[in-house]
């Protein structure tokens, strides 16, 4: 199978909302019209599909430039740490098509925006609390390294706030 991104369209905001709801708790619920208001604010909303049949989503990224109006607590630390970020809110990656490549791809596509765009990192966060062990080994692998932990959605929820720097900068 041969994986291509393309830019997130309306058509796919069934799958994505799917993919997205399956993943639950690595990321928050959402229904089609919160996940359309999302994808219009982001800077970056992608989708993998398979090159032979591009209306099957197999995954998607959204990631959102600093200085938005956004009430994420996570988009929120990052921003009152620096405003030279490119931010993932959400990457999700369907079951049948783990391990296949597809986040490496996605996250290619961040890592190119940013570099584009001459921002310093790519941020994230990987819940501790329900723990996530697997998406923390992959961002490690990608070079993401923990700048802070803090506690979401009334302490129900602890993340590890992940930057990654870009052109060897420090993350700190």
């Amino acid at each position: 199978m041969a994986v291509v991104l393309r830019e997130l369209e309306p058509a796919d905001l069934p799958a994505v909302v799917e993919l997205n709801n399956d993943a639950v708790p690595a990321v928050p619920m959402a229904d089609e019209d919160e996940l359309a208001l999302l994808t219009a604010f982001a800077s970056l909303s992608i989708v993998a599909v398979d090159e032979d049949d591009p209306d099957e989503v197999l995954g998607f990224l959204i990631a959102i430039d600093p200085g938005r109006s956004y009430a994420s607590e996570n988009y929120r630390w990052f921003s009152a740490r620096s405003d030279d970020f490119l931010y993932v809110d959400r990457i999700v990656i369907g079951t049948e098509a783990r391990g296949a490549g597809i986040g490496r791809l996605l996250y290619g596509a961040v890592f190119a925006k940013a570099e584009v765009d001459h921002r310093r990192e790519v941020t994230c966060e990987v819940n501790l609390r329900p723990p996530n062990p697997r998406s923390l080994g992959f961002h490690e692998a990608l070079g993401f390294r923990r700048v802070g932990e803090q506690d979401t959605k009334g302490g129900a929820i602890r993340v590890a706030l992940l930057a990654a720097a870009l052109d060897g900068g420090d993350e700190s």
